[in-house]
C-alpha cells in the first residue's frame, strides 16, 4: 500500500461478521420461523426501513444486560408483526431459540482465506454490530472459535459502527496503527465509510456487485490478498 510516497506495510485485517464471514436468514423469517414453532403464525412483513428504526431505537441501549436488550428489541419486533399483549415471554423465546433456527452458514472462501492471511503473518480480527455472546457462539457453532486476535461487539464499546471507537479499540488490542489495517465489510455505511473514518484502508464485500460508485469492492474474500 503506498500512501504519499511511503509504503504502508499492511499487519491486520479486521472483518465484520454477518453478512460478510457468515449468512444467516433475515431476521423477519428467523422470527416468523420461531413463532410458528410455538403455534403464532403472523401474516405482516417488516422492511429493511423499520429494521433500521429499531436498529437506531436501541443504540443507546448496549450497556444493557443481554437478555435485557433482546426482550425490549423483540418486542419492538413482535409489535412491527402486529401482535398485541404481553409479549414478553415471546421476546424471550425468541432470543433463547435464535441461533438454531437462523440457518447460518459460514461463507464456503472464509476458512482458505484465513488461513492464507495468517500465512502471511497478518494479525486477524472481527469488530461487529453483534453482541460478544452472539459473536462467541457463532464463531464456535462455524470452528473458528481460535482464528482471530480480537473481537469486538457493541457490548464492549456500548456503541455500534459506524463509530470510530469501534475499529479503533480493535486495533489498540492489537497494537496495529489505523493505516496499517484493512477493514472487511458488506455494510457501505456501517462498515465501509466507518472503517474509512477511523483511518482503516475499507474494502466492501459486494458479491451481487449491486453497490455502485467509487469504492474499493471485492466479489469474493480470496480478493482480499490482492489489497495487501
Amino acid at each position: 500500500m503506498l500512501l504519499r510516497g511511503i509504503v504502508v506495510v499492511i499487519k491486520a485485517v479486521l472483518f465484520d461478521l454477518g453478512g460478510t464471514l457468515i449468512k444467516t436468514m433475515s431476521v423477519p423469517v428467523i422470527c416468523k420461523r420461531i413463532l410458528a414453532r410455538h403455534g403464532v403464525h403472523v401474516q405482516t412483513t417488516i422492511d429493511e426501513k423499520a429494521l433500521d428504526e429499531i436498529f437506531k431505537e436501541m443504540s443507546q441501549n448496549y450497556r444493557l444486560p443481554y437478555r435485557k436488550f433482546w426482550r425490549i428489541y423483540n418486542i419492538k419486533i413482535l409489535k412491527k408483526l402486529k401482535l398485541r399483549g404481553n409479549l414478553e415471554e415471546l421476546a424471550d423465546v425468541i432470543t433463547d431459540e435464535w441461533w438454531d433456527n437462523a440457518d447460518y452458514e459460514l461463507n464456503p472462501e472464509v476458512k482458505n482465506t484465513l488461513l492464507a492471511l495468517r500465512k502471511q503473518g497478518l494479525k486477524l480480527g472481527i469488530v461487529s454490530n453483534g453482541f460478544r455472546k452472539d459473536i462467541d457462539e457463532i464463531l464456535s457453532k462455524v470452528d473458528l472459535t481460535d482464528q482471530f486476535d480480537v473481537t469486538v461487539g457493541v457490548d464492549d464499546m456500548g456503541t455500534s459502527k459506524p463509530e470510530k471507537k469501534m475499529f479503533l479499540y480493535a486495533l489498540e488490542k492489537l497494537t496495529v496503527a489505523p493505516n496499517e489495517a484493512l477493514f472487511v465489510g458488506d455494510n457501505l455505511e456501517a462498515d465501509y465509510k466507518g472503517a474509512e473514518e477511523a483511518g482503516l484502508k475499507p474494502l466492501l464485500i459486494d458479491r451481487d456487485n449491486k453497490v455502485y460508485g467509487n469504492f474499493r469492492k471485492i466479489r469474493n474474500l480470496e480478493e482480499v490478498a490482492r489489497f495487501i
